[in-house]
């Protein structure tokens, strides 16, 4: 099933989570051990990230400056596919817009497609490191309404190529992201949920949302949705604090704010193994909340670690 099918057919709110892909170089084994620490809770999907072509400047033995293009966590779709049949359990993996033209966007959900992936989340992506603003590539979606259409465009057998005859239609669930707080860039909450809007009239199935630590922002945020006119399903996403320096990185990072209370926790521990415990008791009060308010769904990003998730998911669903 699809994760929409999922969300209209659950008997109770659905426990899924993020993992990254390993850097180029490491192992599949780290990724498969994060999961089967998460099974015992039966989750409806696992998310892949998708990451784009970035810029690295090594130094030369001669003291010059090295620059080179690469992608240091290739491997997205693969690892979806190993995971899906590995454990026969639904995958997302990531869509991008940033770094991706729309053919190498056709051709990847063309793979998807064949590997028996019927489920994407789609996004713009960040800027480059080091640009303050987004630009696409040439050829590329500026945003992802624009990426979300080429998917259902696919789902109805249309493909860039036009002159193409009898073409099959796939068949993809869509999510999109959804800001509890808005996105850095919009210039205010009304603004990006108009933008959120302009993805789901494009085709989007469900919106999951980015991590919050005050309920009551999400809460709001759905409420405004809803006043919008936006009517799809919308999952709660989670992080749990894990590190003293989260407090610092987490809102320069994500634009998103740190509750004095949970901040004044946090500051207080002596080291990360502290801090994932507050971490936990946090993220599993939050839970607690949201499933009791009826949330379809909670999301967690785990960051590639998820001994920390199954002590929250134990406590709460």
């Amino acid at each position: 099933m699809t994760v929409l099918e999922k969300i209209q057919t659950a008997k109770s709110p659905l426990f899924t989570f993020e993992l990254l892909p390993p850097l180029k170089g490491h192992s599949i084994d780290k990724v498969y051990a994060s999961i089967e620490g998460l099974l015992e809770f039966n989750p409806a999907y696992i998310n892949f990230t998708s990451h784009r072509n970035e810029t690295l400047i090594r130094e030369r033995p001669d003291g010059s400056l090295e620059k080179r293009v690469a992608r240091i966590r290739p491997g997205t779709i693969a690892l979806a596919a190993a995971v899906k049949y590995k454990y026969d359990i639904t995958v997302v993996p990531h869509v991008l817009c940033g770094g991706f033209t729309r053919e190498e966007t056709e051709n990847a959900l063309i793979e998807m497609n064949f590997l028996g992936i019927h489920d994407v989340l789609a996004l713009r992506g960040d800027p480059v490191r080091g640009s303050r603003s987004f630009i696409s590539e040439k050829d590329g979606h500026e945003n992802a309404d624009g990426l979300v259409r080429q998917i259902v465009n696919l789902n109805s057998g249309r493909y860039l190529d036009e002159t193409m005859e009898h073409a099959v239609p796939t068949s993809f669930c869509i999510g999109v992201a959804g800001y509890p707080e808005k996105h850095f860039e919009s210039p205010n909450m009304e603004a990006d949920i108009s933008w959120l809007k302009a993805k789901v009239d494009a085709g989007a199935h469900y919106i999951v949302t980015q991590m919050f630590f005050d309920n009551a922002k999400f809460f709001r945020f759905v409420e405004a949705c809803r006043a919008a006119g936006i009517s799809v399903p919308i999952i709660a996403g989670l992080k749990p604090i894990s590190a003293l320096n989260d407090i610092r990185l987490l809102p320069q990072t994500f634009h998103i704010d740190v509750p004095n209370d949970l901040y004044k926790a946090v500051a207080a521990c002596k080291d990360d193994v502290a801090v994932r415990e507050v971490g936990v008791e946090w993220a599993t009060m939050q839970s607690r909340e949201l499933l009791k308010a009826g949330v379809p769904g909670i999301h967690y990003y785990t960051l590639g670690r998820s001994d920390n998730v199954a002590k929250i998911v134990r406590g709460s669903f």
